[in-house]
């Protein structure tokens, strides 16, 4: 299995940053295709971004396409969500995830690790 926590939330004035962790423990933990999902009261959950293990290949949603970045820390133990010029609708429970393989990254719907999340408001 692949564990995971969530830090970094908190509430921000729009415009503002907010960086997002996620330590990853487990079995494989280096060779998972990882991602950082959101979700809104009242909306489905959406996947925000992916990186593939390995060479680091990257995916974005185009809501968030040139202000969010996702990286992995150099252990690969460690994934990160960097978020600049937040705004009101980025306000969400934010997730992190793992998927049982290094391929298909950008497919969203086959995560089955799952954080239990920590919240971002933008005002």
């Amino acid at each position: 299995d692949v564990q995971l926590v969530e830090s970094g939330g908190g509430s921000v004035q729009a415009g503002g940053s907010l960086r997002l962790s996620c330590v990853v423990s487990g079995h494989s933990r280096g060779s998972n295709c990882m991602g950082w999902f959101r979700q809104a009261p009242g909306k489905e959950r959406e996947g925000v971004a992916a990186i593939s293990p390995g060479c680091g290949l990257t995916y974005y949603a185009d809501s968030v396409k040139g202000r969010f970045t996702i990286s992995r820390g150099n252990a690969g133990n460690t994934v990160y969500l960097q978020m600049s010029s937040l705004k009101p609708e980025d306000t969400a429970m934010y997730y992190c995830a793992a998927r049982g393989s290094p391929y298909g990254c950008g497919v969203y719907s086959e995560y089955n690790y799952w954080g239990q999340g920590t919240q971002v408001t933008v005002s």
